[in-house]
């Protein structure tokens, strides 16, 4: 198991707009990621159609809402000077929930978990009904305090927030998926991925903007002003997923995305997921399906209320690689990572 006896992170957004947060400088040039880059300017899967650098915007005129804070460096100081340290997206120290329920019935939902998930990982959460894992996944999304313990995300400590400062915290640092989509029946595409930004205080026109070209990232720059009812159930997840994604959040949620889907549009979704991953993005994911797992690069399982295995995917499996064989040809128009298809 991971260690989680880092010290403590000390610096945090102070509340800064996602637009002012800090990346990560660029590892490699051959390996673009959402540092700052223009939804525009990503890559299609394996490169299929990449927008030449001609034509890419420039970084004053990048699409920053989807800059990725989670990549934020922190200065540490050590032996040798001032080096740079990667920071945990999530840092978690010996949180506990407990609930009472009647009279003197107490169950320990967590009983000391300590874990940390630093930038760039896809963590799938796996254990049985009654593991603690729904608890977990409710604490890491502000829905709900820890009895005790601490809960750093992205620097921050959440763990002792008011009710009015974690929403303000899920709404600007974290993105949410759900198995049953979640999107508004009567509502197109653009204003399903446009709901959180009104509640971030975004001019329309900044909406419409932004979710036109998350929308497009996931694939669906189609299908902008289809209702739900004249989607797939992939393309409604891809939908939800774009939603997740429009506010440049630090840390995606993703609670069994497919649990409601076969197991064809399964492996498109998770090859989105891969695929943004792949670009930078921290993702946790739950699942009780071992095959989905096998798509995450790191396992965390749990057993009553305790982390009983947290080990790396060695022989992980690609959605990317799957998905492209199922699906055979290019994708048009150089801006998406995954292919969009009529279903």
């Amino acid at each position: 198991m991971r260690s989680s006896g880092a010290e403590r992170p000390e610096d945090d957004f102070n509340g800064a707009a996602i637009d002012e947060q800090p990346t990560m400088p660029q590892a490699a040039a051959a390996k673009p990621d959402f540092n700052g880059t223009a939804i525009d300017e990503q890559p299609t899967m394996r490169q299929v159609a990449a927008t030449p650098e001609s034509t890419a915007a420039s970084a004053a005129d990048v699409y920053k809402a989807t800059t990725m804070p989670q990549t934020a460096l922190t200065k540490v100081e050590g032996g040798n000077g001032v080096y740079n340290k990667p920071r945990p997206v999530i840092s978690i120290r010996n949180l506990k929930k407990t609930y009472f329920i009647g009279k003197g019935t107490r169950v320990d939902a967590l009983a000391g978990v300590s874990l940390e998930v630093y930038p760039g990982e896809f963590v799938a959460i796996m254990g049985p009904s009654g593991s603690g894992k729904s608890t977990f996944m409710n604490l890491l999304g502000c829905l709900d305090r820890p009895t005790s313990g601490e809960y750093w995300l992205a620097g921050k400590l959440v763990s002792s927030l008011s009710s009015d400062e974690l929403a303000s915290i899920r709404n600007r640092l974290l993105g949410f998926v759900f198995q049953g989509f979640n999107l508004l029946g009567r509502a197109t595409a653009m204003k399903n991925v446009q709901l959180p930004m009104i509640y971030s205080g975004i001019s329309k026109s900044e909406q419409e903007k932004r979710a036109r070209k998350v929308l497009t990232l996931v694939g669906l720059g189609g299908r902008l002003y289809h209702k739900p009812t004249e989607l797939s159930g992939g393309q409604q997840q891809r939908v939800a997923i774009a939603r997740a994604l429009v506010n440049g959040p630090s840390l995606l949620l993703a609670d069994e995305p497919t649990g409601n889907l076969d197991s064809r549009t399964s492996v498109e979704i998770i090859g989105v997921m891969q695929a943004l991953n792949e670009q930078g993005l921290t993702i946790v994911l739950v699942t009780h399906d071992p095959k989905i797992a096998q798509y995450a690069t790191r396992q965390v399982s749990f057993l009553d209320g305790r982390i009983v295995r947290d080990e790396l995917i060695q022989d992980r499996r690609s959605a990317i690689v799957e998905w492209e064989e199922m699906v055979k040809g290019k994708s048009a128009g150089g801006t998406t990572l995954v292919k969009e298809v009529n279903e």
